[in-house]
């Protein structure tokens, strides 16, 4: 029997699911390992080279979300792009789950938490805070969720390969980027957040649930730090995507 609290923390662990992505999605033939790319000019790149085989096409209210096949040192990987926000990410990582997918890293972005952090520096999570709506609905309320070991130190093997400078973060989770205010900011930095995204603790918990594999990259952007924002829009940041692709890429292969 679920207590009448809070709807957020009204967590059911035992009773079946009304939709089950396993149930009207059909198993298919593709790689375990799936990189969830953030970066749609890395797509649509790889796809204009004729490098990206479309292997299924899912779809949402707001359009077609392809999933990808890539081949890579004779391995194949699967590739689609989340979407933004927890919400459709995580509903769409459900789907790729059901479609076959095992093994999951991600590339993406996020601001930070300190102004000594320049912009696109690597950030490798290692623990998310949960202040975004999905991930309640896949494990009990907590206040944090862990990324899973074993993607991080794939990740990790293979950022120092590349001797990259990287750092390991507590990010900070949350669904409205403009209700992200000052004493919040505050309050996360106590805590140890270094990092700022708005996916990351919905994926981990998503991936607990179903008990696959789930890692992230990102690469610091904005910082919220400071007195007023600062969107540090003059970096250019087509190097680090396209960098951090392949390295999810490699990262997935590990596992």
């Amino acid at each position: 029997m679920i207590s009448k609290e809070f709807p957020i923390l009204e967590f059911d662990g035992v009773s079946e699911n009304i939709i089950e992505p396993s149930k009207f999605i059909k198993k298919i033939d593709m790689p375990e390992q799936v990189i969830m790319c953030f970066y749609s000019e890395v797509i649509e790149k790889l796809a204009g080279e004729g490098k990206l085989k479309e292997i299924k096409a899912l779809h949402s209210q707001i359009g077609k979300h392809p999933v990808y096949e890539l081949e890579h040192n004779d391995n194949k990987v699967a590739v689609f792009h989340p979407g933004v926000g927890a919400s459709l990410g995580a509903g769409i990582m459900e789907e790729v789950i059901a479609l076959g997918g095992k093994k999951f890293i991600c590339c993406g972005s996020g601001g930070v938490l300190d102004k000594a952090i320049a912009a696109g520096h690597i950030l490798v999570p290692t623990s998310a805070v949960r202040d975004e709506g999905t991930s309640y609905h896949y494990v009990k309320p907590s206040r944090e969720i862990s990324a899973n070991g074993k993607a991080v130190k794939a990740i990790e093997k293979i950022l120092k390969g590349h001797k990259c400078s990287y750092m390991l973060v507590k990010t900070w989770s949350t669904d409205s980027f403009y209700r992200e205010t000052r004493d919040k900011m505050k309050l996360r930095k106590e805590e140890g957040c270094l990092a700022v995204d708005m996916e990351c603790s919905a994926f981990c918990a998503v991936a607990e649930y179903r008990n696959v594999i789930f890692g992230q990259m990102i690469y610091s952007g904005d910082d919220i730090s400071c007195e007023e924002w600062d969107s540090r829009s003059g970096v250019d940041r087509r190097f680090i995507r396209e960098s951090l692709f392949w390295f999810a890429v490699e990262a997935s292969l590990e596992l």
